[in-house]
């Protein structure tokens, strides 16, 4: 129903305003939209879209930078596509790059070298694509551990944990599919490695190498083959998995931290039109101007220094890129170990660390939402975060895992830590085969006492508010410190998590001997549940913070009001001023 027009009666009709007629193409466009509206929502649709809440917190932005990076992967990625010749056909180089002019090398690094000197802003889109893949890996993997250490793989989001945990994997073969296709020494050489690791499998090896290399390593089909995984197969993997990604996002809602009005059923937070969008937007044009920023002024992998691929050759000091690290460093530092069965060698010293790490990270990685809630018995929807401190085991456990993974990382530089602090490298490799398996114990265990620690300053702070660093002195000669009373919504959000009791072994008969039905808490599972509530600090009851309330009030009644000569004192215990 239109809304009724306000007519002011002194203006004469001759003056007053009249309404503007909409335009032809205004009045066209209205058709169409509404033509379309009759059959499809869209209104509707857009209306609640629009006004979808979002959270406005900085680690939510994680997330965004990696979604970001994607976009600026694909967009540079369709340049560099255009002039590069994924072709592991020999030929004699005669361009720009006179260092090399003469030299025989594949179609693929000279078509490389033509991007970086003869194709112009062809260096620049190169490094930038470079340092978005390295950004793309690093904001996926910073934005896992977040929604890890605040529970937001939870239920009903366990579905889009393990497509993070895909986007993930995935990731990284994209980026190491990306970092082979040059052909140059550097990436050949991680092609070598590869090689390794798939010849390590056990009975298939040699016939896995031979159906991805074509033939014995390098072969010639290998580039090509890479090319096609890099730039249509694993692409269209990850925008599918990107789209499941945020329809799960928007039909579970957005997660939000504890404080006042934000529970379990609602999302506090701006809307998606205007704020949101107008602030995502700004967002995308600082990552995108960061990363241009990085690729004109940060060289990395300057192909033409380290020459064509060689299988004779290996580039000194050569490093993969940051994100497959880790699975090097595990190869270097574990021992020469192998078994001869039959006709057959087992090469346990490459397998194990190489394929059976990243099985064990990314099974470790996709199984822990159903570990978590199968130990604690926690079957509840959750859309509040945690506060790390209030999951100690899990921090602890987050910790560890990340504190071995720095480890294998370091590893995988052993020979650049021996060459630029003078240490010998077998000292490097026998302290790190120790360090992987000690230092995460010590991470655990440092970190859930912080965690504890933290809990019971919260609690403390519930209960006495927040300390003034004032020492006042009573009457009766003895000292207090007075304590300023903390909001009440600081109060709510320090006491809004949820305590989860630790399950007990369920007998298996009654009292009237009959064997009970249904699922029973096995000892193991007791046993477990009552490790990952241990320790925890119980937050405050309301009657104890009742109790400490009027505690506070008799302290009050008791303390001198400060004045000039009175006797109060700073911390540091000389008199206070007065105002």
């Amino acid at each position: 129903m239109a809304k009724p027009t306000t007519v002011d009666p002194e203006v004469p009709q001759g003056q007053r305003p009249q309404r503007a007629e909409p335009s032809v193409a205004a009045t066209a466009a209205a058709g169409s939209v509404g033509w379309v509206d009759d059959r499809v929502p869209v209104s509707s649709i857009a209306r609640k879209g629009l006004r979808k809440a979002f959270p406005d917190h900085w680690s939510f932005l994680l997330g965004e930078i990696a979604l970001y990076t994607f976009i600026i992967l694909l967009l540079t990625g369709v340049f560099l596509t255009i002039w590069f010749k994924p072709s592991m056909a020999e030929v004699e180089y005669e361009g720009s790059y006179a260092l090399m002019r003469g030299i025989p090398m594949s179609e693929a690094f000279a078509s490389t070298l033509s991007i970086s000197f003869d194709v112009r802003g062809g260096l620049l889109i190169r490094q930038i694509h470079h340092w978005a893949a390295m950004l793309f890996v690093a904001a996926m993997t910073a934005h896992m551990l977040r929604v890890f250490f605040t529970g937001a793989f939870r239920k009903p989001r366990e579905l889009n944990w393990l497509i993070g945990v895909g986007l993930l994997s995935i990731g990284l073969v994209e980026g190491f599919a990306g970092y082979s296709l040059p052909d140059d020494l550097l990436s050949g050489t991680g092609l070598r490695f590869v090689d390794g690791l798939v010849r390590s499998i056990p009975i298939i090896g040699t016939w896995a190498e031979f159906f991805v290399f074509g033939g014995e390593f390098p072969g010639e089909l290998v580039i090509p083959r890479l090319y096609m995984v890099h730039i249509l197969l694993v692409p269209g993997i990850l925008l599918a998995l990107v789209s499941a990604h945020m329809a799960l996002l928007v039909y579970h809602k957005h997660t939000h931290f504890p404080g006042p009005g934000r529970k379990q059923t609602n999302v506090v937070g701006q809307a998606l039109f205007p704020v949101y969008m107008a602030k995502a937007g700004g967002f995308f044009f600082i990552v995108f101007g960061v990363t241009i920023l990085m690729g004109a002024l940060m060289q990395i992998n300057p192909v033409w220094l380290y020459g064509p691929y060689n299988p004779a050759q290996v580039t000194a000091g050569s490093q993969p890129d940051w994100y497959m690290g880790f699975v090097e460093g595990a190869i270097r530092i574990i021992p020469n170990w192998e078994t001869h069965i039959l006709s057959t060698t087992w090469s346990w010293n490459i397998f194990l660390p190489g394929v059976g790490l990243m099985g064990l990270l990314f099974t470790g990685l996709a199984l822990y939402p159903f570990i978590e809630a199968w130990i604690t018995g926690d079957k509840a929807e959750h859309h509040i975060l945690d506060r790390p401190r209030n999951a100690p085991n899990r921090t602890a456990l987050g910790v560890a895992g990340m504190t071995a993974y720095g480890l294998f990382w370091l590893s995988g530089g052993n020979d650049i830590l021996a060459t630029q602090f003078g240490l010998s490298l077998n000292a490097i490799t026998v302290f790190m085969r120790v360090a992987v398996f000690v230092g995460p114990v010590i991470a655990f265990i440092v970190t859930k006492r912080i965690c504890l620690s933290l809990q019971r300053r919260d609690r403390e702070r519930v209960l006495h508010g927040s300390s003034s660093g004032i020492l006042v002195r009573r009457p009766d000669g003895g000292y207090t410190e007075a304590h300023a009373p903390i909001t009440q919504a600081e109060a709510f959000t320090l006491t809004q998590h949820t305590e989860l009791p630790a399950l007990e072994v369920s007998e298996t008969t009654d009292q009237h001997g009959v064997k009970r039905t249904g699922k029973r808490t096995s000892r193991l599972r007791a046993r477990l549940s009552r490790w990952y509530a241990h320790g925890r600090v119980p937050k405050p009851t309301a009657q104890e913070i009742a109790d400490a309330g009027h505690h506070g009030e008799d302290e009050a009644d008791h303390a001198v009001e400060p004045a000039a000569g009175t006797g109060e004192l700073t911390s540091s215990g000389e008199p206070a001023s007065t105002h």
